[in-house]
């Protein structure tokens, strides 16, 4: 490896982030994948278990599980690049989501108890899905583009706190199963065709409105980005979706129609946060502040 090279900025990424391999190729991401648990059999997530399959089963009725990348894992990665001197940035999956932000700071210590001079960073995102994945964008971005490790955490971090999550899901319990939202939260009754629009709020999820009819929940997820939004020509929508495409694109070509954003990702919600969200899951990810 020569001294050129040598400086670029790695950046981790872990399965939450809900991005393509055709992402991490383009721009030399590593991923660690977290592990969804299905059957009584492991999956690394999306390395071993799609999305789909997990979407299949929680419509079979079978309750898939997930769980945080262990230590081990993260000891060997931060080890190899501190051996290699070679500096990481890791913006992690919210930290109100999942234990991996809280071992990973901890495997961080202690490779740098071995490696004082190792350049590991470790940051809590709060977010997740594509709106965690679009943070690992522009991190890495900013990393192929020679970026010092100060500038990267600082427009990660930027980019992270003005984060906007707006989701529906299809059931909530679900989410409620999985603990992710309480029971009162809840309680909503699907048999009145009622939608819970929900948000992000530091780092957890926190129901918003419920609203009647999906032609009614469309429009109100589009006022909320116009009230929540800023200026969308140089910034990248992010739309995931429990393995509903159509969807995922109607609400495409009304954000195009309406705030012409500089770009739109498309991507299914993965294992990870789907086996907690479940099937028809619809999220949108922009930024409520200026682009950085």
């Amino acid at each position: 490896m020569n001294e050129g090279e040598k400086m670029n900025i790695k950046i981790l990424a872990d399965s939450a982030c809900d991005l393509s391999e055709n992402h991490y190729k383009t721009y030399d991401i590593e991923m660690v994948p977290l592990t969804v648990h299905l059957d009584d059999k492991e999956y690394k997530d999306s390395i071993e278990i799609k999305p789909k399959s997990v979407y299949d089963a929680m419509r079979e009725g079978k309750s898939p599980k997930t769980s945080q990348v262990s230590p081990q894992t993260f000891k060997t990665i931060f080890t190899s690049y501190a051996e290699a001197n070679q500096p990481l940035v890791y913006p992690a999956f919210s930290s109100e989501l999942s234990g991996t932000y809280q071992t990973a700071k901890m495997m961080e210590q202690e490779v740098k108890e071995t490696y004082p001079e190792a350049e590991l960073h470790v940051i809590d995102t709060k977010c997740a899905s594509i709106g965690y994945g679009l943070v690992i964008l522009r991190a890495a971005q900013l990393a192929k583009e020679g970026a010092g490790s100060d500038e990267i955490i600082e427009t990660a971090t930027y980019h992270a706190k003005n984060m906007e999550h707006i989701f529906t899901v299809d059931d909530l319990e679900y989410l409620y199963r999985g603990g992710r939202v309480s029971k009162t939260a809840a309680f909503v009754g699907s048999f009145l065709k009622i939608k819970p629009i929900l948000h992000v709020d530091d780092g957890k999820l926190i129901p918003l409105e419920k609203i009647r009819g999906s032609k009614k929940l469309q429009n109100r997820m589009l006022e909320i980005i116009e009230e929540r939004g800023a200026d969308f020509s140089n910034q990248t929508i992010g739309i995931s979706h429990g393995d509903d495409y159509e969807s995922a694109q109607k609400m495409a070509e009304a954000i195009k129609e309406k705030f012409n954003p500089g770009d739109i990702l498309i991507e299914m919600v993965g294992s990870t946060i789907g086996a907690h969200a479940g099937p028809g899951t619809l999220a949108i990810f922009f930024l409520g502040n200026d682009y950085k």
